[in-house]
């Protein structure tokens, strides 16, 4: 079962400029479709379309950082036949659309506020307590979110920020269903390198009358793990500052 996952996760971060389909992929792979379907979601937590768009939406925002390529050509990189619904799905998945996105990422322009998603009116709000460990001394704030599905993307419910590993609390988390997740930056083994570490947690059923307490575990991405779409404030740009052996932006291409 692993085995066709992997290969599927493979073909899709290869091939994720062409348009893949389900049944391509499946058959890429010599499994069924409803197979490979079933058995994807079990080890990913998502379907291969939604972790295919993660991917395409994750290499834009690598290339509108670290290149000066225009919207319309990084659209058509990255598999979109539309600039227009590029941006959308960017602006979704993100929080900010492609240009804002490449300024703030560069620590152009400021910040940007991007308040908690706004829930129907009257719905009941609860205060969530929590946790979050990690084997390595966080280099960045630890950003913390409740959000809508098991992919780091849109906009959170609610969120907050946390300087050590340790307790936390989300203030206004809309009653019922939600994800829990967490990022930061820490430190690897080598000197001067910096790797992204990430937990998720749900799907989980928020209630205002009954109290319990979670725990986030944060781990280094793997194979298995959707891209990482949000960009919490400052983010990038903290990223940026924290020293990168080799890097160097690009004025058109790949890095």
């Amino acid at each position: 079962m692993q085995h066709a996952v992997e290969q599927a996760v493979r073909i899709i971060r290869e091939r994720y400029a062409e348009p893949l389909s389900l049944d391509d992929i499946s058959c890429a792979v010599l499994v069924s479709k409803f197979h490979l379907l079933r058995v994807f979601r079990q080890v990913t937590g998502v379907t291969p379309g939604r972790f295919l768009s993660a991917v395409r939406i994750s290499e834009a925002k690598r290339l509108l950082h670290h290149s000066d390529l225009a919207v319309a050509a990084i659209s058509s990189m990255v598999g979109y036949d539309s600039t227009g619904s590029f941006t959308s799905r960017f602006t979704e998945s993100v929080g900010i659309p492609p240009t804002q996105y490449r300024q703030l990422s560069r620590g152009e322009g400021g910040s940007a506020a991007r308040s908690p998603a706004q829930g129907p009116a009257g719905l009941a709000r609860c205060r969530l307590r929590g946790v979050v460990r990690a084997a390595a001394k966080p280099l960045s704030p630890i950003y913390i979110g409740s959000f809508g599905g098991p992919i780091l993307q849109g906009r959170p419910s609610s969120w907050t920020t946390v300087e050590d590993l340790g307790p936390f609390a989300l203030q206004q988390v809309p009653r019922g269903i939600c994800h829990l997740h967490a990022t930061m930056l820490a430190a690897r083994e080598q000197p001067l390198e910096t790797v992204l570490l990430t937990a998720t947690l749900g799907p989980l059923h928020i209630d205002p009358y009954i109290s319990s307490e979670v725990e986030l575990v944060l781990c280094p991405q793997n194979w298995s793990t959707p891209p990482v779409l949000f960009a919490p404030p400052g983010f990038e740009t903290l990223t940026e500052r924290v020293p990168q052996p080799g890097f160097k932006r690009l004025s058109s291409g790949f890095k």
